[in-house]
């Protein structure tokens, strides 16, 4: 085993199945990075399993592409944000959502949310209104906020920590005013009751009553929601609008029953499929490796001893005792790869030690020896060199090992409930019953990218399997 560490490398890029493991990791750390750089750390616990943060999705609906299909009826769910105005003029500030009406389905529900509302003297008077491709407009919706309590400072903030939703299609109001609306256009007498008893609300909004079928037919084109905040004072101020269309399908990878975006969530779960298995790997290759090296070089008592621990770890059934160990101390992620690394190392180990039985009775080693060299710099310099393309190779090995463990114990329901992972994902859907009413898109994706993690680092240890077997180099 006398090749160098680059010179791995470069058998690795040779072969087809080490370029195309190459490609594949490229890729996991790519999308990895983008998450660090863009996500929370806090993302588990802040977000994710924050149900206020999804209140405005769907719950259990498909990927919005599934519409493209053939023969599938589906609304994309629309989530519109504004954190600043689109026009200010004095005291009044205006937010502009702009929506286009395509085919014939209407939204299942149109909802307005308002955050952050500061004022300085008198709360201010908030207008929904809606502008048609007709070119008409109408009033949908008129707010004015609880005004200043005697003990409350300047400014006054409202919607804070919790903010105020209006379901505009099923709001008495604003069902009065489309009934006034439509009646005045149509000819035909509709009153707020024949509206909310048919849930007909999204439809006396993107479409145009007749009179005869008593329906509404979807009025195609660009229709704008305008939110305006007239306030008394310059301050006065609105920290976000959103706007919310109802639809049944949402975003790439589609919502959960919570209504979390789950593109959000396996985007979160690259990172840390990563970071459990290579921390996993490596913690475990230096201590096996590390044993390997002691044991085969000092031999005697100190060899006794780790081999015989080596043989009591290594007939211990891991996924039993990690089971039991999570049970007993939690669920923790450091306490997985902990667990994972106390009882992986033995395997390793055993087979370091057998190459180090050779590599001691060797010129340079002998040599070293001759010279006065101390045992730790003979271990360092002369024997680890010659094993650590095999020692890379075992951590390649070690690496889909330990994302499946830490996958079958979230599976299980044993893994950290504070950051999300893949395994929890998977967990979450079966615990619902995802599998059995047909939420495919909450199974399927998760699982296949827990095959391709693991796929990719078998694909590298397939590369670098002519490193270990000289044989395999002789005949490429």
């Amino acid at each position: 085993m006398n090749v160098r560490l680059l010179d791995a490398l470069r058998i690795l890029v040779r072969s087809g199945p080490g370029i195309t493991g190459m490609v594949c990791l490229f890729f996991l750390l790519a999308i990895s990075g983008y998450v660090l750089a863009t996500y929370p750390l806090d993302f588990g616990s802040s977000k994710w399993s924050n149900p206020a943060e999804w209140a405005d999705y769907p719950k259990a609906v498909p990927p919005a592409w599934i519409g493209a299909i053939p023969g599938t009826r589906h609304v994309e769910h629309q989530v519109m944000t504004l954190s600043s105005p689109t026009n200010s003029v004095e005291n009044e500030h205006e937010y502009r959502f702009q929506v286009i009406q395509k085919g014939e389905q209407f939204p299942t529900f149109v909802s307005v949310a308002l955050s952050n509302l500061q004022f300085r003297v008198r709360p201010p008077l908030v207008t929904f209104a809606l502008e048609r491709p007709d070119g008409r407009r109408l009033v949908l919706y008129r707010h004015v906020a609880h005004g200043k309590r005697p003990d409350e400072s300047s400014p006054t903030v409202r919607y804070k920590e919790e903010p105020m939703r209006v379901r505009l299609d099923g709001d008495p109001l604003v069902l009065d005013n489309l009934a006034q609306y439509h009646t005045r256009w149509s000819g035909a007498q509709l009153t707020p009751i024949d509206l909310s008893e048919s849930g007909l609300g999204t439809g006396a909004m993107f479409g145009s009553f007749l009179p005869g079928e008593k329906k509404f037919t979807s009025l195609t084109g660009r229709y704008e929601f305008i939110l305006r905040v007239q306030g008394k004072d310059s301050q006065d101020t609105l920290g976000k609008a959103t706007l919310v269309l109802g639809g049944s399908s949402f975003g790439l990878m589609g919502t959960d029953a919570i209504g979390r975006d789950l593109a959000v969530g396996l985007l979160f779960g690259f990172p840390v499929a990563l970071f459990i298995g290579l921390m996993a790997s490596s913690l475990t290759t230096a201590v096996g490796t590390t044993l390997g090296i002691l044991s085969g070089y000092c031999g005697g008592w100190v060899d006794m001893v780790i081999q015989r621990l080596s043989d009591v770890v290594a007939n211990i059934p891991l996924l039993p005792i990690l089971i039991f160990m999570v049970f007993v101390f939690g669920s923790n992620l450091m306490l997985i790869i902990l667990l994972l690394v106390v009882f992986s190392w033995p395997g390793l180990t055993i087979l370091v030690r057998s190459m180090v039985l050779q590599l001691r009775t060797g010129q340079f080693v002998e040599a070293s020896r001759a010279l006065g060299a101390p045992s730790s710099r003979i271990m360092i310099r002369h024997i680890f060199p010659q094993t650590a393309p095999f020692v890379f190779a075992q951590m390649i090995f070690f690496t889909p090992a330990a994302i499946l463990a830490e996958a079958g114990l979230s599976f299980l329901g044993l893994g950290d409930p504070s950051i999300p992972t893949w395994g929890q994902i998977l967990e979450q859907g079966f615990r619902t019953g995802a599998v059995y009413v047909g939420y495919w898109w909450w199974i399927l994706p998760p699982g296949l990218l827990i095959v391709a993690t693991a796929i990719t680092f078998a694909l590298l240890a397939l590369g670098l399997e002519p490193v270990i077997n000289p044989r395999l180099r002789r005949t490429r």
